[in-house]
């Protein structure tokens, strides 16, 4: 949830930020209207119940005779109080969900516009030049035995597979690498829980526009997790943490899950969009102040994972419009894939700001010992997809695949080559 503060001093701001996601801007007029009415009604039962209190002391020293019209007066009062607490919380009410409704205020500098709008702030790298014919991820994987997407839909359905001899070697490995280079920057590792209560979903935001992708255990009333963003977020829920001496890192790996709604016909081959794969996603907690540094420091941890798989890559500064609506900025790092001759995303890092530390209610203490809302960040370090990069740029003209320097003690080789 946005700062209802900032709101009230910076609503144009806000209105911009809207029109940038390409998002409804009267919703921050709604949003001003449920303040307003929320804090009217707020004073309207202070109010009474101020009144309700100094008429219970006048009782105490009425006469016999002046109490039973005070007596009388003071239960009219009451039926009073009970209509304007009950006013208080329907204007609680509304002000909360005219607040959820409101996506983070994008910051200063990101690019408006939608998923095509993105600026391009540095390419590493140059694709490689092949003189034979290049094979996609999935029929480099199939030829290996690595990946197995027949056996995967016979089990589980579309968009499920198996990883299979090295393939499973290969994830094991970078999930691997990204822990120990996540431990080494100071990030404690987490395995969380890959089922999480509404409430910790709806906080981390991803029960708005993201709600269609995500898998619903109606029985038990919890969420399967498309990153272990949302459970690392829901860690210190209601807490105040000790910021002291700098952010607060954690680093999760889990498996992550998503239904892909809205997404079929694209990338149906292989695994760059699936249902279940597997992460280590970095997380901070960190004064508000420090999170545009910190912002900075994720994606040179990515961009130091991706040096690590020689593959070329480029960063982007991602539009508003293609923001979730947690984050108010993001950068990709985006690897090339030579089958479709383009770069695709490999790594993601939002600063959230405020948003969902304010709606999980996550403090830290300022210089004053005066509790404030934290900021939360994320990034991807390693994920299943990052295979897709790593067969198609080192595939060799026999159909054998290199295996990244960094990657070699993992998979126990430095070739992957086809089974006979």
């Amino acid at each position: 949830m946005i700062d209802l503060r900032f709101l009230r001093e910076n609503p144009d701001v806000v209105r911009a930020s809207q029109r940038a996601r390409g998002e409804d801007p009267a919703l921050v007029d709604a949003l001003l209207a449920a303040d307003a009415a929320r804090r009217a009604a707020v004073a309207a039962a202070d109010g009474l119940r101020a009144e309700q209190k100094a008429l219970g002391k006048k009782v105490g020293k009425a006469s016999p005779d002046e109490r039973p019209a005070l007596l009388a007066h003071g239960q009219e009062l009451s039926a009073k109080v009970k209509e304007a607490e009950a006013a208080e919380h329907a204007a609680d009410a509304e002000l909360e969900a005219a607040q959820r409704a409101l996506s983070n205020v994008v910051q200063e500098g990101a690019p408006a516009g939608g998923e095509d709008d993105y600026i391009v702030l540095d390419t590493i790298g140059t694709p490689r030049e092949f003189d034979f014919e290049v094979k996609d991820h999935l029929a480099l994987g199939e030829a290996l035995g690595l990946i197995d997407m027949e056996r995967g839909a016979k089990v589980s359905g579309a968009r499920f597979y198996f990883l299979t001899g090295y393939g499973a070697l290969l994830q094991l490995g970078l999930l691997q690498l990204a822990a120990q280079r996540a431990t080494a920057n100071g990030f404690s590792m987490m395995i969380p829980p890959v089922l999480v209560r509404p409430e910790v979903m709806q906080g981390t935001g991803f029960l708005g526009q993201h709600a269609a992708e995500v898998y619903h255990l109606e029985e038990d009333d919890l969420y399967l997790v498309g990153t272990s963003e949302v459970p690392l977020a829901g860690y210190h829920q209601g807490e105040i943490l000790d910021l002291s001496a700098g952010p607060k890192r954690y680093a999760g790996w889990s498996s992550c899950f998503r239904r892909e709604a809205g997404s079929y016909g694209k990338d149906t081959r292989g695994i760059i969009r699936v249902h279940q794969f597997d992460k280590v996603e970095m997380f901070v907690y960190a004064k508000p102040e420090d999170a545009d540094a910190e912002h900075k420091r994720l994606l040179a941890w990515e961009q130091d994972m991706l040096a690590a798989i020689e593959v070329p890559y480029r960063v982007i500064d991602v539009a508003a419009g293609d923001l979730g609506s947690s984050a108010a900025r993001k950068y990709d790092c985006e690897a090339w894939v030579p089958s479709q001759g383009t770069y695709r995303e490999l790594t993601s890092t939002s600063n959230c700001s405020t948003f969902q530390a304010r709606r999980l209610n996550v403090r830290y203490r300022d210089e004053n010992n005066k509790p404030q809302i934290a900021a939360t960040l994320n990034g991807t370090l390693a994920t299943t997809r990052w295979i897709v990069a790593i067969l198609e740029n080192h595939q060799q003209a026999d159909g054998s695949v290199r295996v990244p320097a960094a990657l070699v003690p993992f998979v126990g080789t430095e070739v992957l080559t086809p089974s006979r």
